[in-house]
């Protein structure tokens, strides 16, 4: 999906999105409706956004992209986000980079953040998602 342009919907922000202006984040969630609303919210905040619907097509537009943040449903069929930040963690071993990266999950249990952060997730937000959190947590990661 295309960015918003320079401005756009930011009248519309209000105090609930932390500003993310040129901040190049790939969504991954095998789920239409909630990659269509992650990318709606990333954008109104000044996100640059390119969404995918798997951890494979996420990988490869990971390689191509070098985003500078990366948000990641955990829980989706034919490669979890758990797998692909293992997969994105190797091939920053050998670039040197680092990519701050989000697991968004139901699975909200104290467990389920340890092993999110153990994976290489630096933080896990529950779903549903407060769109100013996720637009704050993000700020704070790249900043």
């Amino acid at each position: 999906m295309a960015a918003a342009g320079p401005h756009r919907g930011e009248a519309s922000l209000g105090p609930r999105l932390a500003p993310i202006r040129g901040v190049r984040v790939l969504v991954v969630d095998d789920d239409p409706d909630a990659r269509e609303l992650l990318t709606t919210i990333l954008q109104q905040a000044g996100g640059e956004v390119v969404s995918t619907g798997s951890a494979d097509e996420a990988l490869a537009v990971f390689e191509r992209l070098r985003p500078d943040v990366l948000v990641s449903d955990i829980g989706m069929p034919d490669g979890d986000g758990y797998s692909l930040i293992r997969r994105v963690r190797l091939l920053e071993d050998d670039s040197g980079t680092r990519v701050p990266a989000v697991a968004l999950t139901a699975f909200a249990r104290a467990e389920d953040r340890r092993q999110a952060l153990r994976c290489g997730f630096q933080a896990h937000l529950p779903k549903p998602i407060e769109p100013g959190e996720l637009t704050a947590l993000i700020a704070r990661l790249i900043a």
